[in-house]
């Protein structure tokens, strides 16, 4: 079967099955998400309370998860070609995505401890680092005139996101209320539609 679908013009690969394996470990880690979630030991309310903070932590993380998949989504959409830089850096964003359901589960069984809270940051940090890297791999082999190249720009919300991150890491060691309002804060910043993408496309 001949692979001219995965092969651009310029002698990279094409970003299709890229995309489809990032769908497909996406769904998993959000399957594994929902799995982890413990049900209520009776019928109460009382019991279905005592659920509510693995239950909003659940929240918090899907909406994450599925953030970094739109957003992958129309990174993809603007690129023309990928290269091993660009799937080295999606394998380290996955790795790290992939860890989101293992905080969760520590993050109930630690009862939201400071050192899992902070892990929780970690791994969202480290998954925004990824993320970039995954950016900035692809304006590297598509070119500084290339329309993603052109519409990330300075990509200051990145920068900022990266910067709540490492604040709120150490913060969850002294207030960790805190250190989770900046996780809140970060996934608000994000989950306004960001169409710096879509108008470099249409423009």
């Amino acid at each position: 079967m001949s692979d001219r679908s995965h092969q651009s013009v310029g002698g990279g690969m094409r970003a299709g099955r890229l995309e489809a394996f990032t769908d497909g470990v996406v769904a998993i880690i959000i399957t594994i998400m929902v799995l982890e979630l413990k049900v209520p030991h009776d019928g109460t309310l009382a019991a279905l309370s005592d659920s509510v903070p693995i239950l909003l932590a659940y929240v918090l993380s899907f909406i994450n998860v599925g953030l970094y998949w739109n957003n992958h989504h129309h990174l993809l959409q603007a690129t023309e070609r990928i290269d091993g830089k660009v799937l080295w850096s999606n394998l380290f964003l996955l790795f790290w995505l992939s860890l989101v359901p293992f905080v969760i589960r520590w993050l109930d069984a630690s009862g939201f401890s400071a050192m899992a809270t902070a892990s929780y940051g970690v791994v969202l940090g480290m998954a925004a680092i990824g993320y970039t890297l995954t950016e900035r791999s692809i304006i590297a082999c598509n070119g500084r005139q290339s329309a993603l190249a052109q519409a990330i720009g300075r990509d200051w919300k990145g920068k900022i996101s990266l910067g709540l991150y490492a604040v709120a890491v150490p913060t969850a060691f002294v207030a960790r209320p805190m250190a989770i309002i900046f996780y809140v804060v970060v996934l608000l910043f994000w989950i306004a539609p960001d169409r710096r993408i879509e108008r470099a496309l249409r423009d």
